[in-house]
């Protein structure tokens, strides 16, 4: 049996083919680059971006038959990023680009719909709380400046559907990926009647919502004769990245968080009871619907690996050209250099926007402690501590929640680093696991296909059979006594900073 994961990024998609045991059998990526057609704007070129799905899906094909020809393939499931959407016909016609979450349109209508509707009775319903990011004030914008274009769209496809919709499933949108609109209402699973009017929104021009793991369709004969897929292979229904990365963990139930080590740190907690809007939005946090029946998880975040990709392309250039040229990775020779114990070097990791709680613009990042004697090793571990004390606020924050988190599973590309995971342990002082395959958004999508395809009973029963643990990781008394006192100090240090930054970023008058 073989089961397909497609994970499509902001940057990149990457399509993954697993056994039924959780052996990665075929894997391929191909990345795609979003623009800027004005100041402002970020958007993805659908045509462009489609066409280097479809690259990826015919790859990891080819590499699937090379070791396994004549194995069928079982189901297909699809994870994605979240808010941005793209508008289609029903006859699966592309009609524009797709305009990402930090794209600035429809801003403008913040002030507005803020006026018409309390955070607390957005969170009530939605489970988030007004911002920018979210669908809804692309939608508003598209209807306001692009009207012959919102006209003629029969529908706005989050990515996972239009990847699932292309490929001949129904229009269909699982329950976590329809909560990044801002429309949906968590507790019916169904779009709110009270969000759309007060959005002024259609409902008829948003797909139908279901839970994840749900079959959708199947792959039509033309595509799967282009793409090399067997057609009439099931589609199932699959979630935002996020919760198909924790479900790639295993982390399925209450105490347990994924703890994503991407371009962001993103810790996924699970917890099976809503809790009161009112603490939520004072930690700046979200509720969602998990991937996982019952469930529901949010995000604490804040920048992670994207600061480390900073350190190396300015303290290591010409060093990760040359690897990059021998198809190498810098990184591990770079973490090699870390010394013993705390860094000697404080950091304000505020190089651009953070997460919550407070979400702050107008900062910025700081490195502070610097001798003659500083080396890089000593820049980078401060980099990577900061970056964990700042979760480390938003862990310390959960227990007005009811929120707890007794153990994390690590994830992404920066997991793969012994130094980050056992730094990662002993600052929040939890214990860390690690897993033996490293996608696990791909295979997460994988695990739901197999519930969706009824090779596996439930998501319990398919995550027993594919997830499998490879390290752990248990905090270090000592250093985490050490790590103790440091974070004390980066709580003092940081709002000093923060302060001063902004002074710094004041426009000048003269």
């Amino acid at each position: 049996m073989n089961l397909m994961g497609i994970d499509v990024g902001t940057s990149g998609c990457k399509v993954a083919v697993f056994s039924e045991t959780g052996e990665l059998r075929s894997l391929a990526y191909e990345e795609y680059d979003y623009c800027h057609p004005q100041p402002g704007w970020a958007e993805l070129e659908t045509p462009l971006v489609w066409g280097q799905i479809k690259r990826t899906i015919c790859k990891a094909m080819v590499g699937l038959n090379g070791g396994f020809k004549g194995e069928p393939l079982h189901g297909l499931s699809v994870s994605s990023m979240g808010e941005a959407v793209v508008p289609v016909t029903r006859n699966r016609e592309i009609l524009g680009p797709s305009m990402l979450n930090f794209d600035a349109r429809g801003d403008e209508y913040l002030p507005d719909l803020a006026s018409r509707m309390s955070p607390q009775r957005l969170y009530a319903i939605n489970g988030n709380t007004l911002g920018s990011p979210y669908t809804l004030t692309k939608l508003l914008w598209l209807k306001n400046h692009q009207p012959e274009l919102y006209r003629r769209a029969d529908l706005f496809l989050p990515w996972g559907a239009f990847v699932s919709f292309m490929l001949g499933a129904d229009p269909c949108v699982d329950y976590s990926l329809a909560n990044r609109t801002l429309l949906f209402d968590l507790d019916s699973g169904d779009w709110s009647a009270e969000l759309l009017q007060w959005a002024g929104l259609e409902r008829e021009k948003l797909p139908c919502t279901i839970p994840s793991g749900q079959v959708i369709g199947a792959v039509a004969r033309p595509i799967a004769e282009e793409l090399g897929i067997p057609a009439g292979t099931p589609i199932i229904s699959g979630g935002h990245d996020q919760c198909c990365n924790a479900v790639g963990c295993g982390v399925i139930e209450p105490g347990r968080a994924m703890y994503g080590m991407g371009s962001y740190l993103c810790a996924v907690p699970v917890f099976s009871r809503r809790p009161d809007p009112r603490v939520m939005i004072e930690r700046g946090l979200n509720t969602e619907h998990h991937a996982a029946p019952g469930q529901f998880v949010s995000f604490i975040y804040n920048q992670g690996g994207v600061l480390v990709k900073w350190f190396r392309n300015t303290f290591a250039r010409a060093e990760a050209r040359q690897a990059t040229e021998s198809g190498d990775s810098l990184y591990p020779a770079l973490f090699a250099e870390l010394p013993e114990g705390p860094s000697s070097v404080f950091v304000l990791p505020h190089f651009t926007t953070t997460g919550p709680p407070r979400f702050i613009k107008d900062s910025s990042g700081v490195i502070a402690g610097l001798r003659l004697e500083t080396n890089r090793g000593d820049i980078l571990k401060g980099i990577v501590e900061a970056a964990t004390y700042y979760l480390r606020d938003c862990f310390e924050s959960l227990p007005g929640t009811g929120i707890v988190i007794h153990e994390c599973t690590a994830a992404g590309g920066g997991s793969q680093s012994d130094a980050w995971v056992q730094l990662s342990a002993d600052i929040l002082g939890i214990p860390f696991v690690r897993l033996q395959v490293h996608e696990a958004g791909s295979l997460g999508a994988a695990i739901l296909a197999g519930v969706g395809a009824r090779r596996f009973s439930s998501l319990q029963e398919g995550i027993s059979a594919m997830v499998h643990q490879k390290d752990r990781f248990e905090p270090d008394a000592a250093r985490k006594h050490l790590y103790d006192e440091r974070f004390a100090r980066y709580r003092a240090l940081a709002s000093c900073m923060e302060n001063a930054m902004r002074e710094w970023n004041r426009p000048l008058t003269g």
